[in-house]
């Protein structure tokens, strides 16, 4: 049984495997904001948010204990290209062409990217800009995300889509309201034989009687 408490302030939590980090104290932009123990299969995250530019300003949003597989890459806002005029080309960006830069009421920007907690990306997924996931949500390898994933949903694909929810109703709710994620570091401790059962029943009558 480990004798220390987890540690969210460690980038490298395996010793020896430099091929997993936890993220949030690896983050150095201020606009990329993740929960604790969620870790990525690299070294580096912050190179698999592209187009992030501050004159945009849109953030990314990641909860806590989500579980980012290799080569998984957040495609953010400055990657969009005006699409209200006649040609999508950007010009402006070349400094030597006779156009201003647009106005950001003329690009398609898509607001902040937000993931949930406890979501598990898998490899080589995109997630486009403005995309929502909701916690508990499983995305599949190679998926392209290209529109809002509900909570405990399993989505993929190119777009991807809706495979099946993991849970029925109830105990979807149930996750919800009790957001295990939030507890202390102990309490998760406590609970991670709930939270790792697959006696579904046994799950649902376990969150209930914590929720009275």
């Amino acid at each position: 049984m480990p004798t220390k408490t987890p540690d969210p302030s460690v980038i490298q939590p395996i010793a020896n495997v430099e091929a997993l980090t936890f993220v949030r104290p690896a983050v150095k932009n201020p606009n990329i904001i993740v929960g604790d123990f969620t870790y990525i299969a690299d070294k580096d995250f912050e190179r698999h948010v592209t187009h992030h530019y501050d004159f945009i300003g849109d953030k990314l949003i990641i909860g806590k204990f989500c579980q980012i597989a290799a080569g998984v890459e957040f495609v953010m806002n400055g990657a969009n290209h005006q699409m209200n005029a006649a040609t999508t080309y950007p010009f402006y960006i070349f400094g030597t062409w006779k156009q201003p830069a647009p106005a950001q009421s003329d690009l398609p920007l898509k607001g902040d990217t937000v993931i949930g907690n406890d979501v598990w990306i898998g490899q080589n997924a995109t997630i486009l800009p403005g995309v929502h996931i909701g916690d508990g949500a499983i995305i599949g390898a190679n998926s392209v995300v290209a529109s809002d994933v509900t909570p405990y949903t399993i989505v993929a694909g190119n777009p991807a889509k809706l495979i099946r929810k993991r849970f029925d109703d109830e105990i979807i709710d149930l996750m919800l309201k009790f957001k295990w994620w939030d507890k202390s570091v102990e309490e998760i401790n406590s609970l991670i034989p709930i939270l790792t059962s697959g006696d579904l029943k046994k799950v649902k009558a376990e969150l209930k009687a914590r929720l009275v």
